[in-house]
């Protein structure tokens, strides 16, 4: 059987999925999973960088992302969905990592800078958050992965791991780390229901999978559409319409929503109409999803996660155990 190329992807367990999470990383791993040897991180200890006042809001969501994970197709008889805090190895990885990286650089990383900034720690930077990339480093060799599905805002995470993986092979005379390469444009972005930014769980701004009926039609309804559009005879703009962007990602019918454009930009078209539609739509792709996830016990989810993180620990055991072999300290009693 032919070998398939390694993928690693995952979540920060902080909330239920939402459709920007569709949109922008589930449904390419849906497609993936047939293809790819795929795991998928549910990433608790990066969540405690942020959230290690409130640990259960962690631990809390762990089977949640779990269940939404199943819900929308991903197979885990395909893919390997494991809990980042039951590999103890990526710890001891991150810990060899570490030696490798200057706090300069780490500085100069514009996706730790940007949060740094949005997060408005100051000068109060806690250390576990600050080398987080060195443990996605750490999370991304371990399974020697190859192909890495990001955005454009986490190329700085892949290029980083790439040169910690090159100084390692170099300071140690090794092959035993492998470069990943970055799948950009893979993940995409939808906006928030507000339109201020992308949907996110921790602006409030998304549709969850998990969503009722009646909250997905509230959200609907409630969305920024053109507030120049007063009466339904005004022209309407398309550009920055949240509704249009929403039919945009989910509307089959290419040529029908490109007509519903052009009616709208010309005048005659109301956003009750492309609500209603849009509501239509979503709670048609809603509906399966949220019924498998109801289906779904908690005792299962919690099998489905202890089998996957058992496979990946045998994995990053094996990988560190050819790290510590080539740093030199695997004191094994053959060894002396």
């Amino acid at each position: 059987m032919e070998k398939r190329v390694v993928a690693l992807t995952g979540d920060r367990p902080t909330g239920r999925l939402h459709l920007g999470h569709w949109v922008g990383s589930l449904k390419n791993r849906v497609e993936m999973q047939s293809a790819f040897d795929q795991y998928i991180m549910i990433a608790d200890v990066q969540a405690l960088t942020d959230y290690f006042e409130n640990p259960q809001k962690v631990m809390d969501n762990v089977l949640e992302v779990t269940a939404d994970y199943l819900a929308v197709g991903i197979d885990p008889e395909l893919s390997t969905i494991f809990i980042q805090s039951q590999i103890p190895s990526l710890s001891e990885l991150t810990t060899y990592y570490m030696n490798l990286v200057t706090v300069s650089r780490l500085e100069r990383n514009p996706t730790v800078k940007a949060e740094i900034a949005q997060k408005a720690f100051g000068e109060s930077i806690p250390c576990g958050f600050f080398c987080y990339p060195v443990s996605q480093a750490a999370d991304i060799t371990a399974f020697k992965t190859e192909v890495v599905p990001v955005g454009d805002d986490q190329l700085p995470m892949i290029e980083l791991s790439n040169e910690i993986v090159r100084r390692f092979n170099k300071v140690y005379n090794t092959d035993c780390l492998k470069v990943a390469r970055a799948k950009p444009g893979a993940i995409g972005r939808l906006v928030g229901i507000d339109g201020k930014a992308k949907a996110s769980k921790s602006l409030g701004n998304a549709i969850f999978l998990s969503d009722s009926p009646e909250v997905i039609r509230e959200k609907v309804y409630s969305m920024y559409t053109d507030p120049n559009h007063i009466r339904v005879s005004d022209p309407g703009k398309v550009e920055g319409n949240v509704v249009f962007s929403y039919l945009d990602a989910f509307y089959e019918d290419k040529d029908e929503l490109a007509a519903l454009k052009t009616h709208y930009s010309s005048g005659g078209l109301g956003d009750i109409v492309l609500k209603s539609l849009l509501d239509t739509v979503l709670q048609s792709r809603i509906q399966p999803i949220r019924e498998k996830r109801e289906n779904l016990s908690r005792k299962y989810l919690l099998e489905i996660c202890l089998q996957g993180s058992q496979k990946a620990k045998s994995v990053a055991q094996k990988t560190l155990q050819e790290v510590k072999e080539a740093i030199g300290i695997n004191f094994s009693p053959l060894k002396f």
